[in-house]
């Protein structure tokens, strides 16, 4: 690529560093739902996301591993794929991945001086600055439309659907993991409210792929699939999984769908990973269905054998065992709750959690605290934070009615020295989770796996 110069008098960004620092800059502008500002960044940049063909991922949960399952696939399948997700878990680069690989960070400046002085025009206008996550999704269109050119961009949204950035592309498929209770301070309390945002990536005569189970949130998307005129595809309706059963920790499923009937492998853990991976299928079986997608049994079923993603039942230590897990809202804590008898024997189970300020944190306890022995309460080193004598408040309250009868709780606000006390406690046949944001798991597994250059961030 040519030397790109910063315009405006601004001199470019000299290092990969600096680069991220700029984007990061961008974070106090918070999240402005809506796409006016991408979209001027498009039409400034000669709309490079109109080269590409996209699955569009969105849902509560799920959608870091349901995309983690489409890359897999399709790169053993021989598919070239760009991957965009978030948040991230070890460095910035690995929002862009090509083929499972990050960003080149010199490539990741490169782009960054080409959005820069197209940043500052937009900021100077009555639409006010781009967002940080708007100049990184600006960043992946940018990466994958004119450096590497995959044949096919997994594409995560960042929150919502409806309104949320990424929905600027058209996809060939999209894919709507599950409805929750997440971010309602953006996307509305009621399930209806949620799933009409996420219903929002359903985009005209393009086929949509869900395991949304409650009925008023299949409601919601099948209207919006029928106004859309694209074909829906449910889960317990069009397709269906069933465990077949775990051994040496890789669950079976067998998956039945419109067009066949597969036995799928994966080592993923927890039932959750089950409907993610089955949603993953489905998409897959509409590209090979209609859209000539080459997608031999074998390479399906390797694909899906070997998706491997970081912090979700993840187990870092072996002495004490120590498993990680991102479940930060109520159904994430009903999946890590009902996953561990599933796939660990245990004497005693340990529990260190932190937690940002705008969760659902009364549901996520009552899932929790019938488990745990001891809980330790800390807080991420983030800014959004949730005070841990806070949380303490809340477990205390909700003790008499869902705790074990001798649950021990502990506050250290000292993330390090909460992950410490933990290991300590920790017997040998025990077992420590960590678990809650991913901002704390982030700080958490690049001490246990000693990554000292790791970066963190949403």
């Amino acid at each position: 690529m040519e030397e790109i110069i910063g315009g405006g008098g601004t001199a470019p960004l000299s290092s990969y560093t600096e680069a991220v620092e700029w984007i990061n800059s961008l974070i106090p502008f918070g999240i402005r739902p809506g796409l006016e500002r991408i979209e001027l960044l498009m039409e400034k940049l000669d709309h490079p996301h109109r080269k590409l063909k996209f699955i569009h991922v969105a849902g509560t949960n799920g959608k870091g591993s349901t995309c983690a399952f489409l890359t897999s696939v399709l790169i053993q399948s021989g598919y070239s794929v760009g991957t965009f997700t978030s948040p991230y878990i070890t460095k910035f680069t690995n929002r862009f991945q090509y083929n499972g690989t990050d960003i080149p960070e010199d490539t990741l400046l490169e782009l960054s001086n080409k959005l820069r002085p197209l940043v500052q025009e937009i900021a100077d206008s009555e639409l006010g600055s781009p967002t940080m996550f708007e100049v990184a999704t600006a960043l992946a269109i940018l990466y994958f439309g004119e450096v590497c050119y995959p044949d096919v961009v997994v594409w995560e949204t960042g929150l919502g659907g409806r309104l949320d950035v990424t929905n600027i592309v058209t996809p060939i498929v999209s894919v709507i993991t599950n409805v929750g209770h997440d971010h309602t301070d953006v996307l509305g309390d009621t399930l209806e409210e949620i799933a009409g945002e996420k219903a929002g990536i359903i985009k005209p005569g393009v086929p949509a792929v869900s395991c949304v189970s409650q009925p008023e949130a299949i409601a919601v998307l099948k209207a919006k699939a029928a106004d859309s005129r694209s074909t829906l595809y449910l889960a317990g309706e069009d397709f269906s999984y069933e465990l077949a059963g775990i051994k040496d920790g890789v669950q079976s499923f067998n998956f039945k769908g419109p067009f066949r009937s597969l036995e799928i492998g994966i080592a993923m853990k927890g039932e959750h990973q089950l409907s993610n991976a089955a949603g993953a299928m489905m998409a897959l079986e509409v590209l090979r269905q209609y859209m000539a997608f080459m997608l031999e049994d074998e390479d399906v079923l390797e694909g899906f054998r070997s998706t491997f993603w970081a912090g979700r039942l993840e187990e870092v230590s072996a002495s004490p065992r120590i498993v990680l897990d991102g479940a930060h809202n109520p159904e994430g804590a009903e999946s890590l709750a009902k996953s561990l008898p599933q796939f660990y024997k245990y004497g005693k189970l340990n529990l260190l959690m932190g937690m940002l300020a705008n969760k659902h944190h009364e549901s996520y306890f009552k899932h929790i605290l019938p488990i745990v022995d001891t809980l330790i309460l800390t807080e991420p080193d983030f800014r959004k934070k949730m005070d841990a004598e806070d949380l303490q408040a809340i477990a205390e309250r909700l003790r008499e009615k869902y705790a074990k009868e001798n649950l021990k709780i502990i506050v250290e606000r000292n993330w390090g020295k909460a992950l410490q006390l933990l290991q300590s406690i920790t017997a040998e046949d025990d077992l420590a989770v960590v678990s809650g944001t991913l901002y704390l798991i982030s700080d958490v597994r690049s001490t246990l796996l000693q990554q000292p250059d790791s970066e963190k961030g949403w």
